[in-house]
Formats: structure tokens, sequence, C-alpha cells
């Protein structure tokens, strides 16, 4: 747990500053958003480089944002667990990030507050948008077979690792006799193949990748929580909600906005997602894209709580009526 702390405290200096957007310097307003011409604040995003996200740069793309006076400046990092530190510190207004890193930040008294839903699980066993994948001719053919093994997980202690513990807990398995291995999504299946691990959590667009070249899921991680699984959400400080109140609002707007159109329009979201991943467009076809719902599932949250609380993640449970929008 100390690791995890001294992580929330430090993770801002982990942030990948890969900008897929651009800001103005023409002034800032008392948030630290740069404020452009027209009366058009510069909202500053931390994102992960996955299809999760797609909405947000399909909203961008569709105006949703800018017709409420937003412009987007989005950053890529490697996960909430980096991204969380990025906006209590105000590196970022707002972020992306699984539920589990924001409830283990609540349960450290880290000032964060959910704002919109972000992701949910497809509700398909089999067929969800992140996996427990392994290579081709693995030897692991179930969620148990990870007992005393190696797995990728993006950040530690996040939601694949909970998810993680449960699939295998659910099997049959021994859930803390997984060796959890932090490494980028896209590094996942170079790692699979090459043995440095030997079964990951990963995806889409990496767990496309990882089929491509024959590899095989032996678990659905997030449907095994909940099939309704609200993976992640869009968050800021509890600071700055107090202090832009309207500058969230419209953020609120835009994202919902941008979610039911994603939601709604699958191959324009494929179609948006080659512009901020480096997968090839016909491998996009084969992706397996996940819900977009507009609120997020609290009885699956809930879940996620006390699958943390049972795996040691919180030294006391988050408080879900402060975080939740």
């Amino acid at each position: 747990m100390r690791r995890l702390l001294i992580g929330l405290v430090t993770g801002a200096l982990c942030v990948a500053a890969t900008a897929c957007g651009s800001s103005d310097s023409s002034g800032t307003d008392s948030s630290g958003s740069d404020k452009a011409s027209g009366g058009t604040a510069t909202v500053k995003v931390g994102l992960i480089p996955i299809v999760d996200v797609a909405p947000l740069y399909l909203g961008q793309k569709k105006g949703f944002y800018s017709d409420r006076g937003i412009k987007l400046s989005l950053t890529s990092a490697q996960g909430g667990a980096a991204i969380v530190p990025g906006v209590v510190s105000g590196q970022f207004d707002f972020g992306f990030s699984n539920t589990t890193s924001l409830l283990v930040a609540d349960s450290k008294n880290v000032p964060v507050k959910a704002v919109v839903n972000g992701v949910a699980s497809t509700g398909e066993e089999g067929a969800d948008f992140a996996e427990l994948a392994v290579k081709k001719g693995s030897p692991l053919k179930s969620a148990k077979d990870v007992e005393g093994k190696k797995v990728a997980a993006n950040t530690l202690n996040n939601i694949c690792d909970t998810s993680t513990r449960e699939s295998v807990r659910k099997d049959g398995g021994d859930p803390s006799e997984v060796e959890f291995v932090e490494m980028p999504f896209d590094q996942m299946g170079a790692a699979l193949e090459g043995g440095r691990v030997d079964a990951a959590c990963v995806v889409e667009p990496a767990l496309a990748g990882i089929k491509a070249k024959g590899g095989t899921s032996i678990a659905s991680l997030f449907f095994d929580v909940s099939p309704d699984l609200t993976v992640a959400m869009y968050f800021t400080s509890r600071q700055y909600a107090q202090q832009n109140p309207e500058m969230v609002k419209k953020f609120q707007e835009a994202t919902a906005a941008s979610l039911k159109y994603a939601d709604s329009h699958p191959d324009e979201v494929r179609d948006i997602i080659t512009t901020y991943t480096k997968i090839p467009a016909p491998l996009v076809k084969t992706l397996t894209l996940p819900r977009w719902p507009a609120e997020p599932d609290r009885a699956s949250i809930e879940r996620l709580s006390e699958l943390g609380v049972q795996d040691g993640l919180f030294e006391k449970a988050p408080d879900l009526d402060k975080l939740l929008p």
C-alpha cells in the first residue's frame, strides 16, 4: 500500500507528454485553462490511447465540444493511475481513469470527483473489449491457469488486476498467487510472444493485434466482475469542480452527447480510432467495441469497491456518494 500512495502522489511525473491536441496562450482563467479567442476555453484532458476514449475524439470532430465553447487539448498517458495525480496537480483539467483507480484515490483522500461516464463492458462473455489473453499455443486454457503466472497490466492496483483476480477466483484458483507486470497495452503482444508474461489483461485495439497473431482469450475479465461493469469514467479534481461549475457542466453535456453518438455510430468510431492509435485500418474492422452508456452503473461500481476491500487495495472503503456524479 505504501507503493500505491507514493504512486498517487508522484505519478504526475510519469504522465506521458504526447499531446494530441493544441492549446492557446492568449490568457489564463482562474482554473488554469488557457483561453482562446471568441470565448472558447481550452480544456486539458489526460487520456489513454485506447478504444475506450473514441467518443471524445469523435465528439471533438462533430463539434459537440466547440458548440459549448470548449477546445480540447488531449494528452496521452499510460493509465488512470498516472492520470489521477495529473488532474489533482492541475496538469489536466479532466482525466479518463478506470473505476478502480478512482476508488483507490478516493480511499486515500485524494480529492477526485467523477463527472460523467466513460465506458462499459459489452455484457457478453467471450466477446468483450477487454479479455485475459494468451499467445497462440499457450498451455493456459482458463483463468485458474494463471495462478502462479505473470500477467501484464497497464498499471498496477487498477481494474486489470482487480478483475483478473476475480476471474481466477471464480474459476477456482488462488488470486493472491498471480504476479502482475506493469506495461503499456501496446507492448503486451510482444511481451506475450517473447515469454516475458504468460497472459495479459488487454483492451482494444491491442487485443485485436494479439488475436491477429493467433492469440486467444481465456477469460472475460470485466464480465466476470459484472456484465454491466462501469469500466472507467471521466473525472476532475474537487477543487476544479468547485471553482469551475459551469465548465464542468459543459464538459458533462458535451461528453454525454459524444457517448450517445459513439454508441449509435460504430463505423464512425472505427474510423476515428485510426487517427489516434497506430492500429492498421484493416485490423480496426475486427475490433470489439465497448458500450458507452450515458450513466455509470452504480451496482457494478459497488462490486468493484467490494473486491478492492477483499483484495486489500483500500485502507478504508471509498465514499461512493462523494465520488460519483
